[in-house]
């Protein structure tokens, strides 16, 4: 919502017509991405989601009612939340290698944050376990901000969670970044590494931010949409709030958001493998 809502009047003006954001919430997003699923493809009516409508959705449910590669048309993924691995500034790792070694000397006495099984931070940290050899014990969590206050009061020892609530309490000297899980550095925190630095056959499962149409979408409509969104984050304005709220700007092709489902279906799918979940 925070980023349709900032997206939204810039798109009007490069489309010359008022964008109108509607909330439909409700089923883990199933509800609004089905509405969308069955609206017409003349353009009017698009869907700014993530992967759980189109990949842990598809992953983790028996009976969704729709086909996220079939009903829709990519237009472009916006952005990636930036994801931040954080220890309390008490913690005796002062970087991600001497974390992952006090974590092999200490086997199944680490635990990690998440925001709730089958999502992204839990699929990340299962991702973790299996790319550096480790047996950190999965904590889920309902909201962000009990797990900051678990981690501070040492109930807890990593935390993965965006950078956007991170940052704040590293600069008061609470938490220690570690490490960013996302494949490349972020702009706003040049010096924070990745975890691939460290440990190269890590990849994070994907958690873009992305426009999609129905299916069937005229292959002009599809231009039209797709220039407006890459104009719109070219902005100054907008590519400093959105970096302000912890996000890394993407901005690709409707051929190359496609191929980032695809990839993100594939490292989903062995994720859910590693934490033994199966569709509901």
């Amino acid at each position: 919502d925070t980023v349709a809502r900032l997206l939204a009047p810039h798109l009007g003006e490069q489309l010359g017509q008022p964008v109108v954001i509607i909330n439909r919430p409700g089923a883990n997003g199933a509800i609004g991405t089905e509405q969308v699923a069955r609206a017409a493809g003349d353009g009017y009516t698009i869907l700014i989601s993530s992967p759980s409508t189109h990949i842990t959705a598809a992953l983790l449910s028996r009976e969704l009612p729709y086909d996220p590669r079939r009903d829709f048309t990519p237009i472009s993924a916006l952005v990636e939340p930036v994801t931040a691995i954080a220890v309390a500034s008490s913690f005796p790792a002062q970087s991600l290698r001497e974390l992952i070694d006090y974590a092999k000397r200490n086997p199944g006495k680490l635990s990690y944050s998440s925001t709730g099984i089958g999502s992204v931070f839990h699929l990340a940290g299962e991702t973790l376990n299996q790319a550096a050899g480790l047996d950190l014990l999965h904590v889920p969590y309902k909201a962000n901000q009990q797990a900051l206050t678990d981690i501070m009061a040492g109930r807890i020892s990593l935390l993965l969670n965006p950078v956007l609530l991170v940052a704040p309490q590293a600069r008061a000297g609470k938490l220690r970044m570690l490490a960013i899980m996302e494949g490349r550095r972020f702009s706003a925190l040049p010096d924070v590494p990745t975890v691939q630095e460290v440990v190269p056959s890590f990849e994070k499962p994907p958690s873009w931010m992305g426009f999609f149409a129905p299916a069937r979408l005229p292959a002009s409509v599809l231009a039209t949409w797709h220039g407006a969104v890459v104009s719109t984050l070219r902005l100054p304005e907008v590519r400093t709030r959105l970096e302000e709220g912890g996000m890394a700007i993407i901005g690709n092709s409707p051929a190359e958001f496609a191929q980032l489902i695809d990839r993100g279906f594939d490292l989903y799918g062995r994720a859910v493998k590693l934490a033994g979940l199966r569709p509901e």
